[in-house]
């Protein structure tokens, strides 16, 4: 797992065992403190669309686990206008042992993995969320646990990036998928084709609706 791009670039099995590790390195801040796993790496932080919470979430867990994190705003690299994306891609992977971009253009974070020499994390595009999704689908695991198999997520609203990731992290574990959305407002249809390639082989049933009563 070079890039995290898009929950569906990986299998079933690959997520959820990110997700045990999530749990595992959760439970252990809250207990004795991270292990100073990325002492002495740092992780390059592009903000095309700034952020609260992903900027403050990205910065602690690198500094909770021995880390150190660069923040880069919009005016500061000018992201395919003042600099090239294939030049930026080049002088992080100099500097940094990694990098997360929150961009507009999703194609923009395809083309920083693509250059890059380093791992590239997508912090959101106008594709899809998988920080979020992944985010969404601990939430849930440590909520319901082993009963968590099989289980019924709904989501219900603007068919966005959000829903994107929620819907691919879902299908990939399992879990049945009722997403409703107002007309106008639906889910893009390239990821729910990939939704419903991913359930085939899981066995995830994935339902779209207008009406939510």
């Amino acid at each position: 797992m070079k890039d995290f791009l898009a929950i569906s670039d990986y299998s079933s099995e690959e997520i959820q065992d990110v997700l045990d590790l999530a749990v595992t390195l959760k439970k252990e801040h809250f207990k004795k403190g991270n292990k100073k796993i990325f002492k002495g790496k740092v992780l390059g932080m592009i903000f095309q669309k700034p952020s609260l919470r992903t900027r403050v979430s990205f910065d602690m867990a690198m500094r909770h686990c021995g880390g150190d994190a660069l923040y880069l705003s919009p005016n500061e690299i000018g992201l395919g206008k003042r600099e090239s994306i294939a030049d930026i891609a080049r002088v992080m992977s100099g500097y940094v042992q990694a990098l997360m971009a929150r961009v507009f253009d999703h194609q923009h974070v395809v083309e920083l993995a693509k250059w890059s020499e380093i791992p590239v994390i997508n912090g959101l595009s106008d594709y899809n969320h998988p920080c979020q999704g992944m985010a969404d689908a601990l939430t849930i695991i440590e909520k319901f646990g082993a009963k968590a198999k099989g289980l019924n997520v709904s989501y219900v609203g603007d068919g966005n990036n959000v829903t994107v990731s929620l819907m691919h992290v879902s299908a990939l574990l399992g879990w049945n998928v009722t997403v409703g959305t107002p007309e106008g407002y639906d889910v893009n249809p390239k990821a729910v084709e990939v939704a419903q390639n991913i359930a085939k082989k899981t066995g995830s049933k994935l339902t779209f609706v207008r009406d939510v009563h």
